[in-house]
């Protein structure tokens, strides 16, 4: 089922209708008839070609530099001539970029676009197990990384380019043309990274059409902004980059179509920090602002935040992690912006964007929802055996689009678990439709979402495990007021062991990603609950001492 808000029923038809400029129309994709823009681009690389045309507009704004929309595109031929000419890399070829938000993470992923190459986005926050591990299951061609994520990689065979000297070789080729690319549309062009029930983090694969999808639906959403009175030209309107670039939210959702409309990022680089982050909104007149709830709970808990003009503000939304209503009202008491335009979605890396939006008519007739599909989508509750469910019946979340990925890279039994018959997307989330709005009552089974990370226990049970002091042991999410969630492990020692929370600490953290790492401990020699299968049971895990 795909729903509309009645309130924007009529400009949404027109737009998407027969003959408007987002006209959706039935094509195959992959097999399956699924309704897609017709005026899409075909290919990234296209964007790249045509972006010059926005001139001296700013693309990128960081607290110290700014880059033009003409000086980026130059940057871009310049670079992808390098990496074609200087590392061999061409149509296919994987290049990952490990690095913390920067520019140049931005110009390095542009760049391999332009060469029809697949740009994977490492985790930046990734132990050098993990990192290792993302290497070896996409085997790229080169690695762009900046210093910190390169003191992890000792060893790769692979060719490193350091970060920090991707300026100095685009240099190397001044005045270069734009590469010439030929790629279809289904063909890969992004790899990011989700973890797994089972394991270790999963390469979600992201064609071409996938994130073109994505493009002309932000487009879409300014056309009908301007169809409801927004006087606010696209193009002058300036979005907050705090989140890492290698998540959906900020690279698919941000910087991709930025580049499309002409509008402006504004990149926050470092740990979020509320004053640099408001001095710079302040300072910069950023319009748009996405934050997951914790950076929002962390502005709540700042303080008098009177001191920054936020009056350029017009959108602030939550995503990535779910949030109460009463959070949602303190927003709206504390942050002038919230009041009128507080909207929240929900999606996952597997979707490429949000599968439901939202609005703030919708929050205030249901604060608990998460909103209706979005243009494009079309989703089903479904019952165990893949049946649909009506309305108000609970059962799992379903969904097939253009935005859905192609599927897990090199694991095709995961992808064929996630997406079945017809391209149906099964989330593994459960909720409910309740006039034309989704709720979920419960998110992916044992599913820890820690300041808007996904933290899967089976990952952090394997690396404990491992620990020769370990006999056993169980990962859960418990309540934190900042973080939303905080990762809690009970670990049972072997006979004769002796460990102390320090020491498993410090063994799990040369393992794992920081935020992965449990923050609280209850050592036992208790053996876990389990049923008649051996199957651990969760619920009677006690997540005290």
């Amino acid at each position: 089922m795909s729903t509309i808000d009645p309130d924007t029923a009529a400009p949404v038809s027109a737009l998407t209708g027969p003959g408007g400029e987002f006209e959706l129309v039935e094509q195959d994709v992959l097999g399956t008839r699924l309704p897609v823009f017709r005026n899409r681009a075909r290919s990234l690389a296209e964007l790249v070609a045509a972006s010059a045309r926005h001139g001296d507009r700013d693309y990128i704004v960081t607290a110290d530099r700014r880059i033009s929309f003409r000086r980026h595109a130059d940057q871009v031929a310049a670079l992808a001539t390098a990496l074609r000419e200087e590392y061999g890399v061409g149509k296919g070829d994987r290049v990952a970029i490990a690095a913390a938000n920067a520019p140049e993470w931005i110009l390095a992923f542009w760049a391999a676009m332009s060469v029809g190459a697949v740009a994977v986005g490492c985790n930046a926050w990734w132990s050098a197990r993990e990192l290792d591990h993302g290497v070896r299951l996409t085997e790229p061609a080169l690695i762009i990384a900046d210093t910190k994520r390169a003191a992890l990689l000792t060893g790769s065979p692979v060719p490193l380019l350091p970060l920090e000297q991707v300026d100095e070789l685009a240099q190397r080729y001044p005045g270069a043309p734009m590469p010439a690319v030929d790629v279809e549309e289904d063909d890969p062009a992004i790899i990011l990274f989700t973890s797994g029930t089972s394991g270790r983090p999963k390469g979600a694969v992201h064609s071409h059409r996938n994130v073109c999808s994505v493009i002309e639906y932000h487009r879409m959403n300014d056309a009908l902004a301007a169809v409801h009175g927004d006087p606010i030209d696209p193009r002058d309107r300036r979005y907050l980059l705090a989140l890492p670039l290698f998540h959906i939210a900020c690279l698919h959702n941000l910087a991709v179509p930025r580049l499309a409309t002409g509008s402006t990022v504004v990149m926050h680089q470092g740990a979020f920090d509320v004053d640099r982050v408001l001095d710079l909104v302040a300072r910069e007149r950023v319009t748009n602002w996405g934050a997951v709830p914790t950076q929002a709970h962390r502005i709540l808990e700042h303080g008098d935040i009177s001191q920054y003009d936020l009056s350029s503000l017009t959108t602030f939304s939550l995503a990535s992690a779910p949030s109460s209503a009463a959070f949602k009202q303190r927003l709206r008491e504390r942050l002038p912006v919230a009041e009128k335009s507080l909207v929240d979605s929900y999606g996952m890396t597997e979707t490429c964007t949000a599968l439901t939006a939202a609005s703030p008519a919708d929050l205030a007739e249901a604060p608990e929802t998460l909103g209706r599909p979005i243009a494009g989508v079309q989703l089903e509750i479904r019952d165990p055996f893949g049946n649909p469910l009506p309305d108000g019946e609970e059962g799992e979340v379903c969904v097939r689009s253009a935005y859905n990925m192609l599927g897990y890279w090199n694991d095709p039994r995961a992808t064929a678990d996630a997406i079945r018959a017809d391209r149906w997307l099964h989330t593994g989330d459960i909720g409910v439709i309740e006039h034309g709005r989704l709720r979920l009552s419960t998110r992916r089974s044992d599913l820890i979402i820690r300041g808007g990370e996904n933290v899967y226990p089976a990952e952090i049970e394997g690396v404990l495990a491992e620990h020769p002091g370990v006999q056993e042991c169980a990962v859960l999410g418990v309540s934190d007021p900042d973080l939303g969630q905080e990762v809690f492990a009970v670990v049972v020692i072997a006979p004769g062991s002796v460990l102390t929370e320090q020491e498993l600490h410090d063994y799990a953290r040369g393992q794992l990603a920081h935020f992965k790492v449990p923050s609280r401990w209850r050592i036992t020699q208790e053996p876990l609950p389990r049923n008649a299968t051996g199957k651990v049971i969760r619920a009677e895990v006690r997540p005290t001492v």
